[in-house]
């Protein structure tokens, strides 16, 4: 048994201890403006107190726990300096590690899914994980035929951990919201819930990561892990050594995190359309920087782990994407508006004025506008700032925008990226990874004839009118 199960009571009455002390913060806060302090000052601090107690409480948990706090953390650059300075190092450890399952219970795992001679499957295993997260934790060994190899063991009663945790933080949504400018919490508990059981699946995640190592394989900027060998609850890819993001974000130089950036905005935009799949969990824990690019030892490739959150898009990322960002770039308001109202960005039953519209859009896609873009804490917190203030426009509009299903993990993937990227500090060529990458970006008619051709069809119709 791990602990997981074993100490399902303590972990519930952690969890169930946070919206306790919500209400007592909240509590100290309506004392504070009493006694005459400002409502700013007194709404900073208790977004402070109650940050750091979430992401302590997160941090000693697996489970949901640990998966809601890692998909948090990108969001942190949201978050004014003065409250996110303080827990910055707790989240970049939810990114990273969690406490590991006892050594026992790791060999009773692979005793049971490898058979009783496992070890003679490797010619060397080290029973000292090497990384532990939400569901499993990772050791390296040496496979039988010599190469290295990451071997990944899913928690006993992880599954039911999972469901457990993100059901009772589900209950108090509305508590957490304040945390993260801007972002509505509910949704997203709501998300990580309905995927537990592909998180799960390690069938599903080998499946998705051996079409990226394939695809990958000979590519110049990003490595991608083969697997080695996959069963239930067990998955053995090839182990890669590198820097942690979370190390680059820490101290990495100007040119580590430009080229960082660089090469996590273009895995995002080429993913989809090289494999049909979009990987779905951008936290920094999930990418290393390794030496040796196509510029010699001094460059940098990504790797990337973690295939076990994937949205399938087997024509790649919609058109509609595309079309919208170059017509909202282009000023055309209307035909922008059109094509959110056909695709339920706006529902029937609503009125919008498009200009309004466009000038909502406008500030979002400001990365786009120009050749390169630098990615800074400061301008993830303007946006933050822009759609989260009951006051303005933008978030009277922003509250009768509708997201369609369809789009919520990529929405998602999105905004997680641009998190990391603020937390990188990255200066990045995002519109040519667009005009690379991203179906419907590039008018058809500036596209090369083949090209052209591939993407509209033969009658030349976009995929979203075919």
């Amino acid at each position: 048994m791990s602990d997981l199960p074993r100490k399902a009571v303590t972990r519930t009455a952690k969890l169930a201890a946070l919206p306790l002390g919500f209400a007592g913060r909240a509590t100290w806060g309506l004392g504070k403006r009493i006694v005459g302090e400002s409502a700013e000052i007194v709404g900073r601090e208790l977004q402070q107190r109650t940050a750091e107690q979430l992401f302590k409480v997160l941090g000693e948990l697996k489970g949901g726990a640990m998966k809601f706090g890692q998909a948090l953390s990108v969001f942190e650059s949201a978050l004014p300096e003065e409250v996110a300075g303080p827990y910055r190092a707790a989240l970049t450890k939810l990114q990273e590690a969690a406490p590991p399952m006892p050594t026992r219970t790791v060999h009773a795992v692979l005793a049971e899914r490898l058979g009783e001679d496992w070890p003679q499957l490797f010619l060397e295993f080290e029973d000292k994980p090497s990384a532990a997260a939400s569901i499993g934790q990772v050791h390296r060994g040496v496979w039988h035929d010599g190469r290295e190899v990451a071997v990944k063991v899913q928690y006993p009663g992880a599954g039911d951990a999972l469901l457990s945790d993100l059901n009772q933080l589900g209950r108090f949504a509305r508590l957490l919201g304040p945390l993260i400018p801007g972002m509505d919490i509910k949704p997203l508990i709501a998300e990580l819930r309905d995927r537990v059981s592909e998180e799960l699946d390690y069938a599903l995640e080998a499946d998705a990561q051996q079409a990226h190592a394939q695809e990958f394989a000979d590519d110049p900027d990003v490595v991608v892990p083969a697997v080695v060998h996959q069963c239930d609850q067990v998955l053995i890819t090839e182990w890669i050594d590198g820097v942690p993001l979370s190390e680059v974000i820490a101290d990495g130089t100007p040119e580590q995190r430009d080229r960082a950036g660089q090469l996590l905005a273009r895995f995002l935009f080429s993913g989809p359309a090289r494999t049909g799949l979009l990987h779905a969990d951008p936290h920094p824990g999930n990418f290393r920087l390794l030496p040796g690019g196509p510029e010699g030892e001094d460059d940098w490739r990504l790797g990337v782990l973690d295939f076990g959150t994937v949205d399938r898009l087997p024509g790649g990322l919609p058109i509609t994407i595309g079309e919208s960002l170059r017509k909202t770039l282009d000023g055309r308001a209307d035909a922008v508006y059109e094509l959110l109202r056909t695709e339920g960005f706006v529902k029937d039953s609503i009125e919008l004025d498009p200009d309004a519209v466009l000038d909502y859009l406008l500030p979002i896609i400001e990365p786009a506008q120009v050749e390169e873009f630098t990615f800074t804490r400061g301008w993830m917190r303007s946006q933050a700032a822009r759609i989260a203030d009951p006051r303005s426009p933008a978030y009277q509009l922003g509250k009768r925008l509708n997201l369609p299903p369809a789009y919520l993990l990529i929405h998602r993937v999105t905004l997680s990226t641009i998190g990391v990227l603020c937390q990188l500090g990255a200066t990045v060529r995002l519109r040519e990874e667009l005009e690379e990458w991203l179906p419907g970006f590039v008018p058809q008619e500036e596209l090369p004839a083949d090209e052209a051709y591939e993407e509209g069809g033969e009658d030349g119709d976009s995929v979203a009118q075919a």
